[in-house]
């Protein structure tokens, strides 16, 4: 390791504006950068999310008389000022998309002053980890710009993706063990795998482990590891544990862990070490454990399904993923995206009609339906434009039942609108103050629709002399007591 130039520092702020000795200090902080091991900001394994390893606290010291130096964010920060904040405290910008707002935080030494080549040295320091800080992804992006791993992005733009984002950035800034719940289909390992991008880790491994596929037998080698030579042809190797050492574990589907698998996942979790199968000692890890479950655990807790201790070690912070169907103006967005996805093996719109059944759709499989759904139509869609007929049966049943009389019938736009006031007025108990409500039109415009006759009846539009015939279907058109 490179030694850092010695210099007096005395409690009266002396100029030290010579370009030469900032250039041999800056030269000096590069070199100790470069002798690390490994050149990427981490915290450091005793302290907090936002401390950093002694060679990096050794390396930021050369440049100019500071106490402590940890990296956090505008949203830990007492002031949002670029270089402002408490009294001895300074803030220099790092700037990386990957985290918006991060921030070096230096402490001044009290017995000693900076000057203005030590503040633009440290906000170069701040650039330089900036640059550090970005995520190296060309091995891993394919030429239509997804993740090597399929995963898709946080696609969205309603309200409630909005404030789930601003939830991943908080959360990312920590290093506390997250809960996701969310049903199933709806992106929580998309959301585990955000929350590792966006913070000091991102760099790091991200393993992430299905919980419902462990085998009982052979959950401890799966997860802790196993020594070498315990059994006739076994060799040691090392567990999702270690595997994720100075990075992310994301234990998906936790709810469907045996009481005994619990227990000792409390164990490893509470302590961050692990014990391998026929090994003599603990082994610590330097892991963020990131959980998710379909089900409610707290639900199971109540039950006594699942173990409270645990539960209430792993719901310190929680994330909750909303299903397609509390987002629907989201899923025309998504579609698009998975179309656009594909494009390299076909071009292909969506339909108005197509359109308008995906928005109606329930979606009980969330985003991994809609996803399946469109590789269908990709699949078997004759024209550039995927219609109702390229849509599954299931998803366009509801759309279909509504429309397809009216388009067998060549209805009128006046003519379904009536039958569908008579439908809505029905439901409504024959009240038709609330029928209004819930059309959203005048009761003027709702006694216009019910004057009005289908075809089917066999009758003319009221008003032009002919009287309406009497069965069931015109019923519903007769003259009604006004209920409001």
């Amino acid at each position: 390791m490179v030694t850092p130039p010695s210099s007096s520092r005395t409690s009266v702020p002396q100029p030290r504006g010579r370009r030469r000795e900032r250039r041999h200090r800056f030269s000096v902080f590069l070199a100790m950068l470069a002798s690390r091991r490994s050149g990427v900001p981490r915290p450091a394994s005793r302290g907090g999310p936002g401390d950093l390893d002694d060679d990096l606290v050794a390396a930021v010291r050369t440049l100019a008389p500071i106490r402590s130096v940890r990296l956090t964010t505008r949203l830990a920060a007492v002031s949002v000022t670029p270089e402002g904040g408490a009294a001895g405290v300074l803030r220099f910008p790092v700037p990386t998309p990957a985290r918006p707002g991060l921030q070096l935080e230096v402490e001044l030494d009290p017995s000693c002053g900076l000057d203005g080549w030590d503040r633009q040295s440290l906000r170069d320091a701040g650039r330089v980890l900036g640059l550090m800080l970005e995520p190296r992804r060309e091995a891993s992006v394919l030429a239509d710009g997804r993740e090597a791993d399929g995963a898709a992005p946080l696609i969205g733009s309603s309200a409630c993706m909005q404030r789930l984002r601003v939830q991943i950035e908080r959360v990312a800034a920590t290093d506390f063990t997250l809960l996701i719940e969310g049903e199933t289909g709806s992106g929580k390992e998309l959301v585990a795998r955000q929350v590792h991008d966006l913070s000091v880790r991102h760099q790091g491994p991200f393993v992430a482990v299905n919980c419902a596929a462990l085998v009982e037998s052979l959950l401890e080698a799966e997860l802790f590891g196993i020594e070498d030579r315990i059994a006739t042809g076994v060799r040691a190797r090392r567990g999702k544990f270690e595997a994720a050492d100075r990075g992310t574990l994301f234990l998906d589907e936790v709810a469907e862990l045996s009481p005994a698998a619990q227990a000792k996942l409390l164990r490893a979790v509470q302590e961050l070490a692990v014990e391998r199968v026929g090994g003599q000692g603990p082994r610590p890890v330097d892991i963020r454990v990131v959980v998710a479950t379909n089900k409610c655990l707290r639900g199971l807790v109540g039950a006594g399904r699942f173990r409270a201790d645990l539960y209430y070690r792993l719901a310190g912070v929680e994330l909750e993923v909303p299903p397609l169907r509390r987002r629907r103006e989201d899923i025309l967005e998504l579609a698009e995206y998975f179309l656009a996805r594909h494009l390299g093996l076909r071009r292909l719109a969506l339909s108005e009609s197509a359109a308008e059944a995906l928005v109606t759709y329930d979606w009980p499989g969330n985003v991994r339906e809609l996803e399946r759904v469109v590789e269908r139509a990709l699949a078997l869609s004759r024209e550039d434009v995927v219609g109702l007929p390229d849509l599954p049966a299931e998803l366009t049943r509801t759309y279909a039942e509504v429309l397809q009389p009216s388009i067998a019938h060549a209805e009128t736009m006046r003519a379904w609108g009536s039958r569908y006031a008579r439908l809505v007025l029905e439901r409504c108990g024959r009240n038709k103050r609330r029928a209004c409500e819930v059309l959203g039109i005048s009761y003027h415009t709702l006694q216009s629709y019910l004057r009005y006759q289908t075809r089917s009846t066999g009758t003319s539009v009221a008003g032009s002399g002919s009287a309406p015939a009497a069965s069931p279907a015109s019923s519903l058109a007769q003259p009604h007591r006004d209920t409001r």
